[in-house]
């Protein structure tokens, strides 16, 4: 649903890339906090951090993974809903719009000057949307994990056509074609509910199979579970003949309990196996993926919403259409050229929660310092 430059107007594209901007903004601090917050302990952070670029990466090369959805028409994953319920929702804001940033620079993919609607269309909406049926769901679900995997199930399905519903709104407000909205919406929403199929099995099996070797590593499923407790018991024991009152004031008394610290994990494996997931889809699956245009090329041409639609700026950089230049084996191309892109976004995404947890952990430790001075 990469909106390319000339569908909107001016004005509508400058005021979502500052409501992307606000939101952007408003982000960073969330995720500040849902980094701090991942884990007991104060281990959280160094687990989410590079667990929140791997989710941005993993993204980026999914996305590459159109699949047919109707009659010369594709869908591709937008990874709001993955986002946010593995890693939560304002750290999933960041990691799509990363993603985005990504393909629009260095793949010419999603206009520049469109970049904030698509930020907004696709990393703020569905993110929302997502997120807040997600919750609802978990509330009034069994709590267990299964439940987890129904609720993103759920409410990946519903992020798609919303998105939808959006960026016809948009259009309404700064569409460059003289076109029938109703058409616009009828056809946007029809055909994005068969995409949201495909994004709701693929954020259900993923967010499935992480909660299935590590529940603590999804945020989404944080709470589900008790934490466990160790029991004690007071070792005195009453003498032969003591008072029987204090005998019974003590056998009435709670019985001591204290959290069971458990053992650190790794998270290497898992973020090991994620990259390799990655590679795997961009480097060598996204070969075999639908041609056909996806969703929104497909309503955009059969009701001329493209009549004036711009070239992209970047239409002759080196990775253009996801394919590295001068490399005639469409292939080895491709492949290439998203594993790069895994790669990129990989490394952008990281700093950004590397550097996020840096200043996170670095607030108190200051605060720490100033406080230890007035003493």
């Amino acid at each position: 649903m990469h909106v390319p430059d000339g569908f909107i107007n001016a004005p509508v594209s400058a005021a979502t890339g500052a409501v992307a901007a606000v939101a952007v903004a408003v982000s960073l601090r969330g995720a500040r906090r849902e980094l701090e917050g991942a884990g007991r302990g104060g281990t959280g952070a160094e687990r989410t951090a590079p667990l929140a670029g791997l989710v941005a990466a993993f993204i980026f090369a999914v996305q590459m993974l159109n699949f047919p959805v109707a009659a010369g028409t594709s869908g591709h994953l937008l990874g709001g809903a993955l986002a946010a319920i593995l890693v939560g929702p304002y750290t999933g804001v960041l990691c799509v719009s990363v993603v985005l940033l990504m393909q629009g620079v260095l793949f010419a993919d999603g206009g520049l000057t469109a970049l904030g609607v698509n930020i907004t269309d696709m990393a703020i909406v569905t993110t929302i949307v997502a997120y807040a049926i997600f919750r609802g769901l978990v509330k009034v679900l069994p709590r267990r994990r299964s439940s987890v995997t129904v609720a993103s199930f759920a409410s990946a399905l519903i992020s798609v056509p919303a998105a939808a519903v959006a960026f016809t709104a948009l259009y309404a407000l700064g569409g460059t074609a003289d076109v029938s909205i109703g058409k616009v919406f009828t056809a946007m929403v029809g055909v994005h509910v068969l995409i949201g199929l495909g994004e709701a099995a693929i954020t259900a099996l993923t967010v499935g199979a992480v909660i299935a070797v590590r529940p603590d590593l999804v945020y989404g499923a944080r709470g589900l579970a008790k934490p466990l407790e160790l029991r004690t018991s007071p070792l005195d024991v009453p003498a032969p003949g003591a008072d029987e009152v204090t005998t019974a004031a003590r056998e009435a008394e709670p019985v001591a309990t204290a959290p069971a610290v458990a053992p650190r994990r790794s998270v290497r494996p898992v973020w090991l196996a994620g990259l390799a997931a990655a590679l795997v889809c961009a480097g060598g699956i996204s070969y075999y993926a639908s041609a056909s245009p996806d969703g929104l090329e497909k309503v955009a041409h059969d009701q001329g919403i493209d009549k004036k639609a711009q070239e992209h700026a970047a239409k002759d950089s080196p990775l253009a259409d996801y394919s590295v230049k001068d490399i005639a084996n469409a292939r080895l191309s491709g492949g290439l050229a998203g594993v790069i892109g895994v790669g990129a976004t990989l490394a952008v995404g990281s700093g950004v929660f590397v550097v996020l947890r840096r200043r996170r952990a670095a607030g108190p430790v200051a605060a720490a310092g100033a406080a230890g001075e007035r003493a």
